[in-house]
């Protein structure tokens, strides 16, 4: 193998990693228009601070389950 640099498929790689990325980052802005960003994939609380929509009814040491609504929109708790 060669030492040289490949400089159009670095482009390429480079292209299409961002549009990867670019994919990806817009799944994060939609989906952040309306799931709070503390809840995971298994709708758990990984928040560091109580929350009225933690049920705390689980043995200690589980996260809490999210008993938040996906029709809220959470946007306004951290744009000024």
């Amino acid at each position: 193998m060669s030492g040289k640099l490949n400089k159009e498929r670095y482009r390429s790689s480079v292209a299409r990693l961002h549009e990867i990325f670019s994919g990806i980052s817009k799944t994060v802005t939609d989906v952040s228009q309306w799931r709070c960003p503390y809840k995971n994939v298994e709708d758990r609380c990984t928040a560091n601070f109580g929350c009225r929509n933690q049920d705390r009814s689980v043995p200690e040491g589980e996260l809490y389950p999210c008993t938040g609504s996906d029709d809220l929109d959470y946007r306004p708790a951290w744009e000024e």
